[in-house]
């Protein structure tokens, strides 16, 4: 079964930890962290977590969000939903996407939260 955003897990159990819906305050504290992505090499920093208030739909219980991740150039993960794991072992799964990069020294990436 595929929620909104993503299923947060605990390293120790095999199932959701937790059905909240996750806001932007969840990662603030992640900027500047490296999450790794189960079945890929790949390691990604978490840069920025850009709020859009605009988007809000009346009545929504969060503010729309979307994290901003950097990684190498040339090695890219394809957009599909991933597990990715902080070094403190929380673990999430969202879907993740390659997103235009100008500069030609790293690749960005998105997560979207609605």
């Amino acid at each position: 079964r595929i929620k909104s955003g993503f299923t947060p897990y605990r390293s120790d159990r095999k199932g959701p930890a937790m059905e909240n819906q996750q806001t932007h305050e969840d990662f603030s504290a992640l900027i500047g962290k490296r999450f790794s992505f189960a079945g890929h090499h790949v390691t990604l920093l978490l840069r920025s977590v850009d709020l859009h208030p605009q988007s809000a739909a009346p009545g929504a219980t969060r503010v729309p969000f979307t994290l901003v991740f950097e990684g190498p150039a040339g090695d890219i993960l394809p957009a599909d939903f991933h597990r990715a794991a902080v070094q403190d072992g929380r673990a999430f799964e969202f879907y993740l996407s390659p997103i235009h990069t100008p500069a030609g020294d790293h690749q960005d990436y998105q997560v979207v939260f609605n």
